[in-house]
């Protein structure tokens, strides 16, 4: 308790005192000198109780302050006793933290601001025994669903059912999905639920994120309408202008009062220099044509391994032709509800850009998987190629983008207006050099 050796050499010495008092006034009753031997113990009485009131108020100081630093109560003024060498160690401590919880509840205040303008759902769950209370729960969270800022999971629960039993469910873990709840007492709301778990400290954490579909889906269109903006823009002024330039000689040339063989030469070379970039252009809009005009699927019921089969009967003279390996590993038999020549097409669109990626690879393979789960069926294409650089990740879907001189780039922006328009979805990952698309379709 008694930290400082000051405050050691104080108290031994008291004790001292008080030790050689009491002697002393023993020897004086010895030699009869009572009144000497009274005084003698009136002083040891002062020295005794002087070193009373120093030790508790020492240690009636020191528990003060340390019952502040365990409450994290740092409101307590020890302005006074700072000049007090005894109690520098302790003081230090207490500045010390008291500055670190300053600066804690500075930065509690920021995140919880930017938690509180930030457009999407948030609230923070702590477990605590066998029971999760609410940590935080955002500003937007509250106002948009009309809740409360309970501090029990219990009372969430009774606000919205919906949300809690999906992740009572999943007993508290990892996930991401899509899920319907009423706002406000109208008709339910389509939102993106993501949650996640983490420990930190040997506390648990569930984080959960709930995004408006209809605010994901507009920045989409936003994003996706200036990309497109951009490819549209690049593709006419890349025409536009060496068209602009040649008409601009030819007017030079006819405006002279004869024409010399080589000015006729240099006529003819604009002439299919331009009809070169008219067909350019012809091409780029057609493939707009058909993006903007992609007709409704006339679904019908399919075998899937017979579809895989037609569309490999087509691509397997390319693939023998570039030594390609292709693994069909769809074994189970499942009938789906689709447009088979459209379904077909994203599927050779897919397996031809596989195919591309393998240009450069050494043992070229393509496998082809799939699987049914929560009334879906998800059909994966993966290859060893070169896999999709990070750079161009978020513009592969774009209408006529594309890293190949050949390519026309809308088979991808087409694939995934089919599958969207069949109610699925399809995406990509790349990971441990294998790139993979997978489509998900709706098992009716």
């Amino acid at each position: 308790m008694f930290q400082s050796i000051k405050t050691y050499k104080l108290l031994f010495l008291r004790l001292i005192l008080i030790v050689t008092g009491i002697e002393v006034s023993i020897f004086f009753f010895k030699k009869e000198l009572l009144f000497t031997g009274v005084f003698g113990l009136f002083i040891v009485f002062l020295l005794i109780r002087e070193m009373y009131f120093y030790v508790r108020n020492f240690v009636l100081l020191y528990n003060k302050t340390i019952g502040s630093i365990l409450q994290n109560d740092f409101s307590s003024d020890f302005s006074k006793h700072k000049f007090n060498t005894n109690y520098k160690d302790l003081f230090h401590l207490y500045d010390t933290l008291k500055n670190k919880q300053n600066e804690q509840v500075s930065k509690d205040i920021i995140y919880r601001s930017i938690l509180n303008n930030i457009e999407t759902g948030i609230i923070i769950l702590k477990k605590q025994d066998t029971d999760w209370n609410i940590f935080l729960m955002n500003d937007y969270f509250s106002s948009h669903f009309n809740v409360p800022k309970v501090s029990k999971w219990k009372y969430l629960k009774n606000q919205l059912p919906a949300l809690c039993e999906i992740i009572e469910q999943d007993d508290f873990q990892e996930i991401k999905t899509a899920i319907e709840i009423s706002v406000n007492a109208q008709n339910k709301q389509t939102f993106v639920l993501q949650a996640s778990r983490t420990e930190i400290f040997e506390l648990d954490y569930f984080i959960v994120l709930l995004d408006s579909i209809q605010n994901v889906v507009e920045k989409k269109e936003k994003e996706a309408w200036v990309n497109l903006m951009k490819v549209i823009s690049h593709e006419l002024l890349n025409s536009i202008t060496p068209i602009r330039s040649i008409c601009q000689n030819l007017q030079d040339l006819v405006e002279q009062d004869s024409l010399s063989d080589e000015d006729l030469e240099d006529v003819k070379n604009s002439v299919e220099t331009m009809l070169r970039r008219s067909d350019h252009l012809q091409k780029f809009v057609e493939g707009y044509r058909k993006l903007a005009m992609l007709p409704s699927p006339k679904k019908d019921k399919v075998e899937l391994q017979l579809l895989m089969e037609n569309c490999l009967q087509i691509m397997n003279p390319l693939f023998r032709e570039k030594n390609i390996e292709v693994v069909n590993a769809i074994t189970f038999k499942r009938s789906i509800n689709i447009d088979a020549q459209q379904i077909e097409q994203v599927v050779i669109n897919l397996l031809t850009n596989a195919m591309h990626a393998l240009k450069d690879t050494f043992e070229k393979q393509i496998l082809i998987s799939a699987e049914a789960k929560e009334n879906r069926i998800y059909i994966k294409i993966t290859d060893n190629g070169n896999g999709i650089e990070k750079e161009i990740e978020n513009k592969i879907f774009l209408p006529f983008f594309t890293t190949r001189k050949e390519g026309a780039g809308i088979g991808l922006t087409l694939s995934k207006n089919i599958i969207e328009s069949h109610g699925g979805y399809i995406n990509y990952k790349s990971e441990e050099g294998k790139t993979t698309f997978e489509i998900s379709l709706i098992e009716e």
